[in-house]
């Protein structure tokens, strides 16, 4: 079925990566100390329980109120990209939908426990990569999908529209 809007697959989606989001969270609070660290594979992963006060590499630490309008801005404009650029383009719609997955789990830790959960911690080629969590994974991911979708698939249909 090719329907405008895959929210068939895209609504559920969001709300299991929402879920799991949380729930690993929830898991790591319930469970460890802030600072403690498990091995998962060497020194390559590991769990490492960490609070962020600000966004990503640690930037505008304790900025509550900005993250919290920036958050509500973002969301209206992935809304409004997904209603008015995404339709029948289910790559946008998966982008946009890890986007939205990602900034809402983060926004949840923001609003009820003032700080965000992060856990992931890993070290790549000698570089210690900052401690993240599956939210930031999602923006990550949607954020990339975004950029091939504008750059390949975009450039794509212009070409093919031209000839």
């Amino acid at each position: 079925m090719n329907s405008k809007y895959n929210l068939h697959i895209m609504g559920p989606l969001a709300i299991f990566l929402i879920l799991a989001d949380q729930l690993t969270k929830w898991i790591i609070v319930k469970s460890m100390n802030i600072g403690d660290s498990v091995p998962v594979i060497g020194d390559i992963l590991e769990i490492t329980s960490h609070r962020n006060h600000g966004a990503a590499w640690g930037m505008l630490q304790n900025q509550m109120v900005f993250f919290y309008i920036i958050t509500l801005v973002v969301l209206a404009a992935l809304i409004y990209f997904y209603r008015n650029e995404a339709p029948f383009k289910p790559v946008m719609q998966l982008g946009l939908t890890l986007v939205s997955a990602g900034a809402i789990g983060n926004f949840i830790d923001r609003l009820f426990r003032g700080n965000v959960v992060d856990f992931i911690d890993t070290r790549i080629i000698n570089y210690d990569f900052p401690i993240f969590n599956v939210a930031d994974a999602c923006l990550t991911v949607g954020v990339f999908i975004l950029i091939y979708e504008i750059l390949v698939n975009e450039s794509k249909e212009k070409k093919n529209a031209d000839i």
